[in-house]
């Protein structure tokens, strides 16, 4: 019994290393949007279009990954996206200019949505029913470590080339620090490649082609011989059960029969990414900038947000086969909707005055007779002393040396913002983050879980390719205050009608599942 848990946690552990990669290359990007800002001279638009342009591909990804996994197996599907991941790191960190720098995160995105939706999937039909939440959630884990690992790395080789030793000119990480952060990712990229080859194929894909007997070996290394057999018995059964039904499609999926898991999936999928995660991941050193404490102190901050995502991750997954899934979820959600309605109230309450003290302070590059002019005009909101800055010292120099100007203007606690912040990602990570994905290896029948599971994984990704697309707009139009209120609400309303719909799926085998929630 011990050495199939250690085989079934090995598995396990090597196939959610495509959720580090995912972690990893979604994240980096919050320390690379500043310098490309700059580099490639970017609009506002551009900049949310350089961080989303992964979540569109990635929905693509999602589409195209279900369905060819059904086809030609999880396993392969994985190492293509280990190659995708491996691409687009070398790509985006040679990039000359900004469209090849966005056709190399483009690629990378479909490597996202087939890790994202093929690895929970893979451990969710080859683990066993009283253990499936836990491994499910090592995705979940492996994603969490490598957005720390991400924001860690960012930190280090902004520090380092900062320093100016000899390593660090050597290596150009003076000049060209950005390019590292990216480059970096195509060494996990490579070991995940390898890696995929000492696991085995999943174990249902197999039944589902006919290979009992490899099937039947794969399922007895991890649960014994009888269970095995027992397992292999009820997937058969299920197989022969949907076979007068026809091969699965999108349109499969609007049948009456699967209304209620159809629309558990599309509400967990829309409420996970509409609350406001992925605008903390990938803009976290932008947000804390925007609380004063200026670039060097924001990367630290973005760290400690990856350090608090991974133990918050960790207890989730110690609790998500005792307590439940319902019982986190529901706690999550309500620490979600309070931190954010206290992010917004914080920003809010934040007042902008710059000194004369203050003006002597700031860069020899800011004309000191046009900034002057503002010097104790006291501003309550950051789009009205934006407006004011803008108009003293034109854009170009605001976009320079915005965090110099707000770090001598504003006037609030931003110890508030760092607990807020930190609060809600723990909030996220001990519930709707790994729940997602547990819920969606688990709702759908055999039948259709590929093309099921890419279809709501494609609702997430397009979500999360709109919120990450127009963060850096609404916080420049709408102000910080409005932005984390609207994630606010959308917690509240999305807490009242998921807990509503979602039944308890702890314990239960995935074919006892389909006969609770699908009615055939």
């Amino acid at each position: 019994m011990r050495s199939s848990k250690m085989y079934m946690t090995s598995v396990a552990l090597i196939v959610a290393l495509g959720g580090f990669l995912m972690g990893f290359d979604a994240s980096v990007i919050s320390g690379v949007v500043g310098f490309i800002e700059m580099e490639f001279a970017l609009t506002k638009i551009q900049v949310g279009w350089s961080v989303s342009s992964l979540a569109l591909t990635a929905t693509a990804g999602m589409m195209l990954s279900g369905p060819l996994s059904d086809r030609i197996g999880r396993k392969p599907v994985l190492r293509i996206a280990a190659v995708l991941f491996a691409v687009s790191a070398v790509a985006s960190a040679l990039a000359p200019d900004f469209t090849l720098f966005i056709i190399a995160r483009m690629i990378g995105g479909l490597g996202v949505g087939a890790a994202l939706i093929i690895a929970p999937m893979f451990i969710a039909e080859m683990a066993p029913a009283k253990a499936r939440g836990r491994l499910v959630s090592f995705n979940q884990l492996n994603i969490v470590i490598g957005i720390s690992a991400a924001f860690f790395s960012n930190y280090l080789i902004l520090t380092l080339g900062e320093g100016g030793g000899p390593l660090s000119q050597a290596l150009g990480l003076d000049a060209f620090g950005w390019r590292w952060m990216l480059g970096v990712e195509t060494i996990p990229a490579v070991i995940y490649l390898a890696a995929l080859m000492l696991v085995p194929e999943s174990p249902r894909w197999l039944a589902m082609q006919g290979r009992d007997d490899e099937a039947l070996e794969i399922l007895g290394r991890v649960s014994g011989d009888a269970q095995a057999a027992a397992d292999l018995q009820s997937v058969r059964d299920s197989i022969v059960a949907e076979e007068s039904l026809g091969r699965a499609s999108l349109r499969t999926l609007l049948h009456p029969s699967l209304r209620l898991v159809m629309t558990i999936g599309i509400s967990i999928g829309i409420l996970q990414q509409i609350t406001g995660i992925n605008s903390v991941f990938f803009y976290a050193p932008m947000i804390f900038e925007q609380s004063g404490i200026g670039t060097n102190a924001s990367f630290m901050q973005a760290a400690l947000v990856g350090l608090v995502n991974l133990v918050f991750t960790i207890v989730a997954m110690a609790l998500i086969d005792r307590l439940g899934r319902r019982p986190l979820l529901g706690a999550g959600l309500v620490g979600i909707a309070v931190c954010m309605l206290t992010l917004a109230w914080g920003f809010g309450s934040a007042t902008y005055t710059l000194t004369q003290d203050a003006v002597a302070e700031l860069p020899v590059d800011i004309e000191r007779s046009r900034i002057e002019v503002l010097v104790d005009t006291t501003y309550d909101s950051d789009t009205a002393f934006r407006e004011a800055v803008h108009g003293a010292v034109g854009e170009d120099v605001y976009k320079r040396f915005e965090s110099e100007l707000v770090t001598s203007a504003i006037t609030m606690n931003p110890m508030l913002i760092l607990f807020a912040i930190l609060g809600f990602v723990a909030s996220f990570a001990v519930s709707i983050g790994p729940i997602m994905w547990v819920l969606f290896s688990e709702l759908f029948p055999n039948r259709v879980r590929g093309i099921a599971v890419s279809f709501v994984g494609l609702v997430n990704s397009s979500v999360a390719f709109l919120v990450t697309l127009v963060f850096p707009w609404q916080l420049q139009t709408i102000g910080n205050s409005a932005t984390f209120l609207i994630y606010g609400v959308f917690a509240v309303v999305g807490l009242l009608f998921v807990m509503r719909i979602l039944p308890e799926t702890r314990g239960r085998s995935l074919e006892d599942l389909e006969n609770l929630l699908v009615k055939h």
